[in-house]
């Protein structure tokens, strides 16, 4: 299904130097995108890894408060050496 939807956007001016500008270019062409779409593709990417470091730290500090009981590892190590399949 297609929708017809007005996507609100920002005209941002950005500074690159002129070989910065010239592989954006060539990744762009290759990929068959407009220099734009490629450069929110990777404001977007820069946004996700922030957000995906920000998640590691926290799963990481809620270890070092309550660290994972070794028994369960242990029992979870036994069990999936018990289930891998013999490729």
């Amino acid at each position: 299904m297609v929708y017809d939807m007005v996507v609100s956007r920002k005209q941002v001016l950005v500074q690159l130097d002129d070989d910065l500008v010239a592989r954006l270019d060539e990744l762009a062409e290759r990929l068959d995108v407009s220099r734009s779409e490629l450069l929110r593709r990777g404001a977007i990417a820069v946004l996700d890894a922030d957000r995906l470091s920000d998640a590691d730290s926290a799963l990481s500090d809620a270890y070092r408060r309550v660290p994972q009981d070794p028994m369960v590892v242990e029992s979870a190590r036994r069990l999936a050496a018990e289930t891998t399949p013999e490729w």
